[in-house]
């Protein structure tokens, strides 16, 4: 029965379901519903309850292969690079100096362990993973992931997974206390953005009617065969541009013509679709390939903590160097490592009003520029 087609997507469903529930109504609200729906999956899978790694069912083939993309062609969807100027010259500036000390710390970091021994062949992937990741968040991550095929390295995928998680959250208490840390010994000047629009509270709520769903999902799907068909004929031209990458392109492109932005519901169709990406993920995740993977659980730490603690390292500098807002260099640092939502969350904490659109917009560059800077290190190591 669990290799039955429609028990097993009404169960990866379900799952979903509960996770969101879980993160909304539980003690469990802290968190991440993307690590809860992973750690369901991995759960269940190892009981037998739905197919795991070694009997994998040819619907989680379908999942990676056309959902996983487009997931990322949808969150794309809302990256509005036209409003980027309204971010301000100093949050753009401070997060492009987060850009490059995580590029930085990536780098450092691979010589602080036996890379080869702890990540095998797939190092240079799981490189520019954590780079798409650390430059604007999980969208990057997982187009990278995709183009390599570490979604199928369930253990590995999951273990840096469950590791970026613990240092979002410790980046996250870092950067709360950053600002009121360093005016103690460098009081820079505080930098007012001109931006005060208000900006409502991120939801995962849109309305959805049946006219929009078919044609995100048309336009989606053209866009796909679009982008496999360019990377085929890439290839056969002796210059291969990976597919993702194309998708992403295109997503981006699309994302700043007004006939997009007036159709809603791409970022509900995104996150559904993120959802099923990883709790698929999730079953990969064997006891078994989990066991080989603890003997190499402080390397992942290590290796992760050092890029963020570089990322960090090279953003305190420029504050130093450049008398920058130190408010401003903590949110462009948590639009960098955490992405739109931490930003928006550190700059109400702030309680910087002017700063939470640029926080936003900052999220919104890195989600597009991180899946390009993954491929770049990818490339470089």
């Amino acid at each position: 029965m669990i290799q039955n087609p429609i028990y097993i997507l009404a169960f990866l469903c379900f799952l979903i379901f509960l996770s969101e529930w879980l993160c909304k109504y539980t003690k469990l609200n802290h968190l991440s519903s993307s690590l809860l729906v992973i750690l369901l999956g991995a759960v269940v899978a190892n009981l037998g309850m739905i197919p795991s790694a070694s009997n994998a069912s040819p619907v989680y083939d379908a999942i990676f292969q056309y959902v996983a993309p487009a997931s990322i062609f949808f969150l794309l969807l809302g990256v509005n690079l036209k409003q980027l100027k309204q971010a301000g010259m100093p949050m753009l500036i401070a997060f492009g100096v987060g850009a490059l000390g995580t590029m930085i710390g990536v780098m450092v970091a691979l010589q602080l362990i036996d890379y080869q021994s702890v990540f095998g062949a797939n190092y240079a992937a799981i490189a520019g993973m954590m780079t798409g990741t650390y430059t604007g968040g999980s969208a990057n991550f997982n187009a990278i992931a995709l183009e390599y095929g570490m979604v199928k390295e369930g253990a590995i995928f999951t273990g840096i997974i469950v590791a970026d998680n613990i240092m979002t959250t410790i980046w996250m208490l870092v950067t709360l206390s950053l600002p009121a840390v360093m005016k103690k010994f460098r009081n820079n000047p505080e930098a007012i953005s001109k931006s005060r629009a208000k900006i409502a509270d991120h939801s995962d709520k849109e309305q959805l009617s049946p006219l929009n769903l078919g044609l995100l999902i048309a336009i989606v799907l053209v866009a796909m065969f679009t982008s496999d068909w360019l990377s085929d004929w890439s290839a056969t031209q002796g210059f291969a541009v990976p597919s993702i990458l194309i998708l992403t392109t295109i997503a981006l492109i699309l994302a700043q013509t007004s006939f997009i932005k007036r159709i809603p519901g791409a970022k509900l169709l995104g996150m559904f679709s993120v959802y099923l990406f990883l709790v698929v993920v999730g079953a990969f995740c064997e006891v078994t390939a989990l066991a080989d993977v603890g003997a190499h659980a402080i390397d992942i730490l290590v290796f992760t903590g050092a890029i963020v603690l570089v990322h960090g390292i090279v953003i305190v500098l420029s504050g130093v160097l450049f008398k920058l807002d130190w408010s401003i260099l903590a949110i462009a640092s948590q639009a960098n490592i955490g992405g739109s939502s931490t930003a928006l969350a550190l700059a109400k904490t702030f309680k910087r009003t002017d700063l939470v659109l640029p926080a936003i917009l900052a999220g919104a560059l890195g989600t597009g520029l991180g899946t390009y800077l993954g491929f770049l290190v990818v490339g470089l190591v």
